[in-house]
């Protein structure tokens, strides 16, 4: 398994594109203008505590008030808010907390308004950034995240990933840990410290000790509300949560991004150094990876898969819906039954790979084949497990009903990513898909054609698609030759609309 990082740069965003072995699997954006992002701390001004909510409406500096519940307040607020108070008054010099005197922790199922009041300041961190009509989601509980560890302030617990299966393991980084842990904050280990010294524990712990006290001297300066400490760029945060020996090239196109990446990659990773590249070519760079092409085509309605099979995926405001179609393959499988299965699992890494593209979030109902066996259901569900376990964002999936529907819940920190597939119809009015939706399954259908061993073959298509595939050089036309040693006939039909195309056999029947 190879994994690559490319980044594209321009004026107003970045782009970033992860593949795994040379396939599309996460594409994420960053706006330069973006102001609130997961992970940012901003010092922002209780709005009004609602009781019957049990949470507060808060003025972090967004058009729309942040939303603070009191599950997300955390044990200590009330030393946190004492703290603020003491540090924006110059009264509070020394930042480590080892001779802070703590508050009592607050009633797990108290009331907001015994602990928040009015025009009262405090520092939150964006959980989740503004989606559709509703503002950010925040929490008073905050978490400074390393590459090895997590640094959480007003706190005393020491606990380690439960990725990391290994119980000696787990003891000794807990025994790493407790040793250089310092007083007042608490430290949770990440799967990546396995195997780690505490060298590289202890230097990562001092680097977020560094970004609390930088943040802490701000806020006695700092107007309300503002941003104290931002999260690390989208580049450097992907890497230190991301990176590992699966990855074999980190390629960026602009320079500035590359020696910025260039010394994030030496500080965690010295050995790996040179697998960070700056490109250079005339070719834009997601068009020389074939990114362009897979987002035109993975973003649409209708994804199709290998042999035929295709998903449907819908958005309603209540949730998403996908549904596995079976398509047009050839049923080489001695019954439907396997058939269903095969399609299934195919579907179901489709699947996986799709809610990480788009960024799903909520409810997805994926409405797959029915199967009648029992076994059949438990190997697509442990197949889609499977095939899910890379997914950073939280999530959880039921077993199959017996109306064949798998219902997933994950979790959704930024916008969904919602690519237009779709463009104006160049023949008259409204939209079509854009061309290279419908050349690809062209290329799919050819391929399958020739495998039954299909002598002869011609083509017919709307002009401008009929157009396309014998114009250029090399045409695609030419590389169908060139790849399988057969000349296909193309005829131009202008009573066809733009997506419809027709191959026909030696005696003109109509095979697809």
């Amino acid at each position: 398994m190879n994994k690559e990082l490319i980044i594209r740069s321009n004026s107003s965003a970045i782009d970033f594109a992860l593949l795994k072995d040379g396939k599309l699997i996460e594409l994420h954006k960053e706006d330069n203008d973006s102001n609130f992002a997961v992970g940012d701390i901003y010092i922002a001004k209780i709005r009004k505590a609602i009781p019957g909510l049990n949470a507060a409406f808060v003025n972090v500096g967004y058009e729309k008030d942040g939303f603070l519940h009191y599950h997300d307040l955390g044990p200590q607020v009330s030393s946190l808010l004492k703290f603020i108070k003491r540090v924006s008054t110059g009264k509070q010099k020394d930042y480590s907390l080892k001779n802070y005197h703590f508050e009592d922790d607050i009633d797990k199922d108290g009331s907001i308004t015994d602990v928040l009041k009015s025009n009262q300041s405090i520092l939150v961190q964006i959980v989740k950034e503004p989606i559709s009509t509703k503002g950010p989601r925040i929490s008073s509980e905050l978490s400074f995240a390393g590459r090895y560890i997590v640094l959480v302030p007003f706190s005393n617990r020491i606990s380690v990933s439960q990725k990391i299966e290994n119980k000696e393991e787990k003891d000794r980084l807990k025994r790493l840990v407790k040793s250089i842990r310092p007083k007042g904050f608490g430290i949770i280990v990440r799967t990546v410290a396995e195997g780690k010294k505490v060298a590289d524990l202890d230097k990562d712990l001092q680097n977020l000790m560094n970004r609390w006290t930088g943040m802490c001297k701000k806020l006695h300066k700092a107007s309300t509300p503002s941003k104290v400490l931002g999260e690390l760029n989208r580049a450097n945060s992907l890497l230190r949560d991301m990176f590992n020996d699966t990855f074999t090239s980190i390629c960026t196109d602009e320079e500035a991004l590359y020696t910025q990446i260039k010394d994030y990659v030496s500080e965690i990773s010295p050995d790996r150094e040179s697998i960070v590249k700056q490109y250079q070519s005339n070719v834009p760079i997601f068009e020389k990876f074939g990114i362009e092409r897979q987002i035109k085509t993975g973003f649409g309605k209708t994804v199709s898969i290998s042999k035929g099979a295709y998903l449907v995926i819908e958005h309603t405001e209540a949730m998403h819906v996908i549904d596995v179609n079976s398509g047009n393959r050839s049923n080489k499988a001695k019954n439907q039954e396997e058939t269903a299965l095969e399609v299934n699992l195919i579907s179901a890494t489709e699947v996986a790979r799709q809610l990480r593209l788009r960024d799903m979030g909520g409810i997805i109902v994926v409405d797959f084949i029915d199967m009648s066996k029992a076994e059949n259901r438990k190997a697509l569900f442990n197949h889609l497990r499977d095939e899910m376990s890379d997914d950073r964002a939280k999530h959880k999936i039921l077993p199959p009903t017996k109306f064949g529907l798998i219902q997933i819940t994950r979790q959704r920190v930024r916008p969904e990513m919602n690519i237009k597939t779709r463009e104006k119809n160049p023949n008259g009015n409204g939209e079509i898909e854009a061309p290279i939706v419908v050349i690809n399954k062209i290329n799919a259908d050819l391929q399958k054609l020739i495998k039954k061993d299909h002598k002869k073959l011609s083509i017919t298509a709307h002009p401008f698609v009929a157009a396309y595939l014998t114009k250029g050089i090399p045409s695609p036309r030419s590389k169908w030759f060139f790849d399988h040693k057969r000349w296909v006939k193309i005829l131009p039909r202008d009573a066809y609309t733009y997506l419809e195309y027709h191959f026909h056999d030696q005696n003109g029947d109509v095979i697809i």
